[in-house]
């Protein structure tokens, strides 16, 4: 296994109406034939010597398929808003006949490679939100929460611990009776997020569906309640007679949402001020 820090291999602009927002595809894990790439979203003026938030998106999908093409509207959206936005690539079962233990592996070597390289994306190292959907976002809070699952070749020196957590329906519950119960067996105890909550968990926001045909609301609620025992911030967005992929840009008014409600998280914590106002389109 190696890694390669490769800055730059490609960088293009997309411009719509109001905005130039750079983006750029970095690679960030190599393994045999395997490469792992971060597409980056960047604000459309970034100034001299400020270093912004940053928020990696980890897709959807089971850790069996998805892509990092998932978020794509959110990146786009939060990176007009000046944070320095990341899609991120893990291992999947149907790409590379991996477990979810691989997946986590990569989301943890995609979170230190972003703090490691912290300066060359312009980013504050302090202020890192990790965000996901479904088994995205287990990735998510489990790259806060779970201690075990690390690659072998990263440097464990440098955390993968993100500052705060942004959720949508997540599978935090791997437990028996739990998502995924039957490919995590016993080894849930060390990977379902909600059975690690621990003291010092990111302040989170927590998105879900009341017809969430994977993620029982009760789950959730207790996952609010353990967090609030650890005396760790958790607000829970609870969406009446939506199903499971609710916030999904297809969704377009649950998308909106969601999103208005993430913002006003972000701003809670000082991540995001009010300006500058951009459209959610």
């Amino acid at each position: 296994m190696k890694f390669k820090l490769l800055f730059t291999i490609v960088l293009f602009a997309i411009i719509n109406s109001s905005n130039c927002i750079a983006q750029e595809k970095t690679l960030y894990k190599e393994i045999d034939s395997t490469k792992l790439f971060l597409e980056t979203y960047y604000p459309a003026e970034l100034e001299a010597n400020k270093s912004y938030p940053a928020m990696i998106f980890f897709f959807g999908g089971g850790w069996t398929g998805g892509n990092r093409s998932h978020f794509i509207n959110h990146a786009q959206y939060f990176s007009k808003r000046g944070i320095v936005c990341f899609l991120a690539d893990y291992r999947t079962k149907s790409k590379n006949n991996t477990t979810p233990f691989e997946s986590l592996k990569d989301a943890k070597s995609a979170m230190r490679f972003i703090r490691k390289n912290a300066s060359n994306f312009k980013i504050d190292s302090a202020k890192i939100i990790a965000s996901g959907g479904s088994a995205g976002g287990h990735l998510a809070a489990a790259t806060a929460l779970i201690e075990d699952f690390n690659e072998t070749t990263d440097d464990i020196s440098i955390s993968s611990v993100p500052n705060a957590l942004v959720l949508y329906n997540p599978v935090i519950d791997n437990g028996p009776g739990g998502y995924g119960y039957e490919r995590i067996g016993a080894t849930y105890k060390s990977f379902s997020p909600l059975h690690n909550i621990k003291k010092g968990a990111p302040p989170t926001i927590l998105f879900l569906g009341t017809k969430d045909k994977h993620i029982p609301v009760e789950t959730v609620q207790y996952y609010k309640t353990v967090m609030n025992k650890v005396e760790s911030r958790c607000e829970l967005k609870i969406y009446e007679g939506q199903g499971h992929g609710f916030f999904n840009y297809a969704n377009f008014e649950n998308y909106k949402k969601t999103i208005t409600e993430t913002d006003i998280f972000l701003q809670s914590l000082g991540y995001l001020k009010k300006e500058p106002v951009v459209a959610i389109k």
